[in-house]
């Protein structure tokens, strides 16, 4: 077990990136933050996430794409790393069917610039955030990191198997210890305001109908925001050579009992818009965590209930 002391963190003004640097910063760890502040969603929003952090003595944010391999490599050279969070990226299935170029591009050239980088200077530990996209269309579950993943439906999903690919190849040729991390469905304060539960949570606020896609009978792994960082935080400090790792809740709720759980907690009902399925949902999302739980020590403990309570104490303004 090492103890990672210097960490760089891209994306590091979106939503877990935000609460991975505080949670760093409150460990005593010195965190470089890189982020482009990429337009998907509203740079104002990002800002305020680091508010804390900019703050902080142990902190320094550089503005740059992972793109620019001459920015990433002056970070790298400005001194060694331990350990490298790679969540840049750009996100979400659906706009990644009208911008398929532009997501190969960030997320698969850009996460090739950053190993390149990694392996010139110093080969720090490397922990690339991959999702449970990969997984693709499935009735059943939980998915455990050695199924096949040769079946993206989305373009997003493409590009984050072609990640862990990559990163693979870096681990063979330069002996990088690489981490990949596949995300279930994470929700909490500071989520992106397009992701369902903030999403949903807002417009039953101002009244508004909230689109369910399908009949609502739809299945996600909703695992907290807490509960992610934890893993993260163990897994900058392991050296586990190349390796998968789910980072789920271990359990499934569907659509519209999530939306139950908002209706309670926000003491609103909700109106409920069906709209047919969209191309590039899947059916289910759904974590076997054994892998991660026996790496990592990786156990998460927030309910849905007391996850969504936490969330909407946020968005009610307790900041």
């Amino acid at each position: 077990m090492m103890r990672s002391e210097r960490i760089l963190v891209t994306g590091a003004a979106g939503f877990i990136g935000s609460t991975l640097v505080d949670r760093l910063l409150a460990d005593g760890r010195e965190v470089v933050g890189l982020d482009s502040f990429d337009p998907y969603y509203a740079e104002v929003l990002k800002r305020e996430n680091l508010t804390g952090a900019l703050a902080h003595p142990q902190f320094k944010l550089v503005e740059a794409d992972i793109r620019d391999s001459g920015a990433v490599s002056s970070v790298f050279a400005q001194g060694s790393f331990d350990a490298v969070v790679h969540l840049a990226a750009k996100a979400g299935v659906r706009p990644s069917l009208e911008q398929p170029a532009e997501y190969s591009d960030v997320n698969v050239h850009g996460t090739t610039v950053l190993l390149e980088a990694a392996a010139l200077h110093g080969k720090p530990c490397f922990v690339f955030a991959s999702s449970s996209s990969v997984y693709g269309e499935r009735k059943e579950g939980p998915f455990v990191e050695t199924d096949r993943v040769d079946r993206p439906i989305s373009p997003y999903a493409a590009t984050k198997k072609a990640g862990e690919l990559i990163a693979h190849s870096f681990h063979h040729a330069h002996e990088i210890p690489v981490t990949c991390v596949r995300f279930f469905t994470c929700y909490g304060p500071r989520q992106r305001p397009d992701l369902a539960i903030r999403l949903f949570a807002e417009k039953m606020l101002r009244g508004e109908p909230v689109t369910i896609f399908g009949d609502g009978s739809n299945t996600r792994d909703f695992t907290y925001i807490d509960d992610i960082v934890d893993g993260l935080l163990r897994a900058v400090d392991v050296d586990l050579g190349y390796s998968i790792l789910n980072f789920g809740a271990g359990r499934t709720v569907s659509i519209l009992e999530f939306v139950e759980v908002l209706e309670k907690e926000l003491g609103v009902e909700a109106n409920k818009d069906f709209q047919p399925r969209q191309v590039g949902d899947v059916s289910t999302t759904f974590a076997d965590i054994h892998a991660a739980g026996e790496a990592l020590g990786y156990r998460p403990k927030v309910s849905l209930e007391e996850g969504i309570a936490r969330f909407v104490k946020w968005l009610n303004g307790d900041r």
